[in-house]
């Protein structure tokens, strides 16, 4: 069970954040907009916020530009991991993963189950590492973000969550890559 160790510092970590949708812009993006709070409320920065169309190689050069950047430490999209013709992130998240983290989708459908039974099996939620980068991709509706992050991320994102977290692993990533150019 998840468990805050007030003795160690915060450590917040740099969030951008993508909508993949084609239909929605800034202010009708609830999903995104709920994240962003998230995010901010927990004491994290959004280092960059945008919508991209549900196209795999739009996904896959926004998630490249960010994982270049020194200023984004981790990438939350949401929207595009059903099973549509037109739901590809997870696919575009297949062309820049160095590493994926398995348990991150299993852990999202266990939890999801929970809340909306079999209907979990048509979340195709993932995540990795690219570039000393953590990419999580969650299903775009409000109740899916809320849950990725209540749940799962808001633990793993924090630096005091015990036994483990995300967060102090950072420093690490980048081990055995043959450039450094990321983060320190």
């Amino acid at each position: 069970m998840s468990k805050i160790d007030t003795n160690r510092p915060f450590l917040p970590v740099r969030i951008a954040v993508m909508t993949v949708s084609d239909s929605r812009t800034l202010e009708t993006d609830t999903s995104g907009a709920a994240l962003v709070a998230r995010i901010e409320g927990a004491g994290h920065s959004v280092a960059a916020r945008a919508i991209v169309s549900d196209d795999t190689d739009r996904i896959a050069a926004q998630l490249s530009a960010w994982i270049a950047d020194p200023l984004v430490d981790v990438v939350i999209t949401n929207g595009g991991t059903g099973v549509t013709g037109r739901d590809v992130t997870p696919e575009a998240f297949e062309r820049v993963m160095e590493k994926r983290i398995e348990g991150f989708g299993e852990l999202f459908r266990m939890l999801s189950y929970q809340k909306i039974g079999t209907s979990t099996i048509q979340s195709r939620a993932v995540a990795g590492v690219a570039g000393g980068t953590y990419l999580f991709a969650l299903p775009g509706s409000t109740g899916a973000v809320k849950d990725g992050w209540d749940d799962i991320l808001v633990f793993q994102l924090d630096s005091r969550h015990r036994p483990c977290n995300f967060v102090e692993l950072m420093p690490r990533l980048r081990e055995g890559l043959k450039e450094d150019t990321h983060h320190d």
